[in-house]
Order: structure tokens, then C-alpha cells, then sequence
């Protein structure tokens, strides 16, 4: 994936598609968008940092993880066998990117427990297991974009295949000086970012 940081204006667009498509309970943000200020006064703007799990190519997640449940597919996509998961919280202390969370929230979003429309959609959702962005696997098998790519207003993301040197991320990557974040920690993320 790569993020235009030029054209995110911070809407939170593509993290509330995502709490949509895949249901995850309060607390619980696959995909942030992070808001820093930047400058000195009189010069101070807004910066937006559109924040998910990177699907490393060395994937620190996946070398502390016990019993194997997080584990990477041959296409690149790091994913968490839920009936694996111990709920140990390694992953989440190796993840450098703060894209883990531990699902131990057993109520919904209003005090009086779960209403109708929130036991449909945390079914099957485990408690006390570790969870994260999955770039929306099940929506890429069928030949579609991660949700958080289809409802950008602006089209700051745009998803691909980056080991195709003629696919629209590689080319963007290239000819705007694409970076990923925390490159000199070695884990080689596949979501890179296109600069301000």
C-alpha cells in the first residue's frame, strides 16, 4: 500500500470504514489516522499520519509469537490464527508500528451491553486474543481493494503489488521518493509513504 500524505486531510474517513467492515470492538483502531502539529509559531500546520499494520517483510510479530499464530502468507499479508493466540501480548510489545491490540473489551459501545447490531457483528470475534489490520484479506481475494483504499475521500492510498515494478504503488514509490516508516529497524514494511 502507499499513503499520499499530501492528500490526507485527516477526515478518519478510512478508520471508521474499517471499524465498519470488520468489526472491532471499542478501543480497538486497525487503521489510525495520527494528528501531529508541525512547525514553530507563526508557521504551525496540521500533519496527518494515516497509521496501520505495515506487513512487514521481517516481521518482528512473527519472531516473538509463541505458538505460531501470527504468521505471514506467501502473498505478504501478516495475519493472527485466533485459535493460536495465547493472548500474550509479545506481538504487541515487538510491534514497532503500535499496530496490535489485545481484544478484552467485553462490552459494546453503550452501558447496558451488547444491542442487537453489535452481537452480530463481534460474532466470532474472540475474546482475550490478539488482533490487527488484515488489509482486508478476505476483500483482496476477491480481486478488491482494502476498504480503508476504497473509502478515502481524497485517494491518499492506493493498493497493489509492489513486486510488479510495472504496478501503479511501485511506480508512485518511485517517481515521489516513497518511504516506509522506521526503515533503519529492518522490517521492511510494505506500506510506504509518498512525502509532504
Amino acid at each position: 500500500m502507499v499513503v499520499d500524505l499530501k492528500k490526507c486531510f485527516g477526515c478518519h474517513t478510512c478508520t471508521i470504514a474499517c471499524k465498519v467492515e470488520n468489526g472491532t470492538r471499542p478501543g480497538i483502531f486497525w487503521n489510525l489516522v495520527l494528528d501531529q502539529e508541525v512547525g514553530n509559531y507563526p508557521s504551525v500546520s496540521r500533519q496527518f499520519i494515516p497509521r496501520l499494520c505495515m506487513h512487514c517483510e521481517n516481521a518482528p510479530c512473527i519472531e516473538v509469537c509463541p505458538t505460531g499464530a501470527s504468521y505471514k502468507r506467501q502473498d505478504g499479508i501478516v495475519l493472527i490464527e485466533q485459535k493460536k493466540c495465547l493472548g500474550c501480548k509479545q506481538c504487541i510489545l515487538a510491534c514497532p508500528y503500535g499496530a496490535r491490540y489485545l481484544n478484552e473489551a467485553k462490552g459494546g459501545y453503550f452501558k447496558l451491553g451488547l444491542i442487537p447490531t453489535e452481537e452480530v457483528i463481534y460474532k466470532g470475534k474472540e475474546l482475550g486474543v490478539v488482533e490487527k489490520c488484515t488489509l482486508c484479506v478476505d476483500r483482496v481475494e476477491q480481486g478488491k481493494e482494502p476498504v480503508c483504499v476504497r473509502a478515502c475521500p481524497s485517494k491518499a492510498r492506493t493498493f497493489g503489488d509492489l513486486n510488479d515494478p510495472k504496478s501503479e504503488v511501485s511506480q508512485l514509490i518511485r517517481s515521489k521518493h516513497g518511504f516506509q516508516l522506521l526503515k533503519d529497524l529492518g522490517t521492511e514494511p510494505a506500506v510506504y509513504y509518498l512525502p509532504l
